[in-house]
C-alpha cells in the first residue's frame, strides 16, 4: 500500500492497469508518459515479452494539491496480458494502492475480458485484498472500432455490480460521470454497487487522462 517518503516529503502510490493482452493497457501508459512533464516523471522501464510489453514509471502531479503537507506520487504499471505470466501479474499487484482493469471493447474479446477480470479477482485474493473495497475502475478502450460491443454488454458481463451489505450504503449512488445512471442500485430487491467506468480510444488519447485522473481522486480519497 501507499508509502510515505518523509526526506521528500511525498506519499507514493501504486496504480496498476491490468487486462487481456493487447487491450490497450501500455498505450495508456505511453500517453500519460508522454504529455506529463519531464520534470515531474521518472524514467520509463520497460520488460518486454514476446508479445508485449510490462511498463512501470512515476510521477508528481501537480494539480492534486497536498494532504497533510505531502505530495503524492504515482507509480504506473501495467501487467503482461497473457496467462503464462500470471507470476509476473501477481508480483505487480503487491502493495497496490489502486486499479485500472482495462477492457478491448471488441465483441470478439468479450471471453479474454471475463478471462482476465476473474484473474483479476483471484490474484487480488491470494494477498487478502479485496477489489469492492480499495480504488478501481474500468477503463473500456478502442470504443472507435466498428465491432466494438455496447457498453451495456459490457458492463452486463464485466461490471455487473457486488452486493452492499452495509446498511449505511445501501442508498441510490449517482454516478458522477455518467448523468443519470447509478453506481448503487437495487437490482431485484438487492442492493448492489458498480465499479466506476470510462470509455477510451487509448491510441488517440480519448479517455485516458480522465481514466488516471478519477482513479488518483479515489486514492487520494482513501489517504485523507
Amino acid at each position: 500500500m501507499s508509502m510515505i517518503n518523509y526526506a521528500s516529503r511525498e506519499i507514493n502510490c501504486k496504480l496498476v492497469y491490468y487486462g487481456p493482452g493487447l487491450g490497450g493497457k501500455t498505450t495508456n501508459l505511453e500517453h500519460v508518459y508522454q504529455k506529463v512533464s519531464p520534470d515531474t516523471r521518472g524514467k520509463m522501464v520497460s520488460l518486454a515479452t514476446e508479445t508485449e510489453r510490462t511498463l512501470f514509471f512515476d510521477f508528481l502531479p501537480v494539480d492534486l494539491g497536498t494532504i497533510r503537507g505531502f505530495k503524492t506520487r504515482f507509480h504506473l504499471y501495467t501487467v503482461p496480458g497473457q496467462v503464462y505470466y500470471n507470476a509476473s501479474r501477481k508480483l505487480i499487484l503487491k502493495g497496490v494502492d489502486g486499479v485500472v482493469f482495462v477492457a478491448d471493447s471488441q465483441i470478439e474479446r468479450m471471453e479474454a475480458n471475463i478471462e482476465s477480470m476473474q484473474n483479476l479477482y483471484d490474484n487480488m485474493a491470494q494477498y487478502g485484498y479485496d477489489l469492492t473495497k480499495i480504488p478501481f475502475l474500468i477503463q473500456y478502450n478502442k470504443r472507435d472500432l466498428p465491432n466494438a460491443a455496447p457498453i451495456k454488454d459490457l458492463q452486463a458481463a464485466l461490471n455487473p455490480g457486488w452486493p452492499v451489505e452495509d446498511p449505511a450504503k445501501q442508498k441510490a449512488m449517482p454516478d458522477p460521470y455518467h448523468p443519470g445512471e447509478l453506481l448503487v442500485r437495487q437490482v431485484d430487491g438487492q442492493w448492489v454497487e458498480r465499479a466506476p467506468y470510462f470509455e477510451s480510444v487509448a491510441i488517440t488519447g480519448e479517455g485516458v487522462f480522465d481514466t488516471l485522473k478519477a482513479v488518483a481522486k479515489l486514492v487520494l480519497k482513501t489517504l485523507s
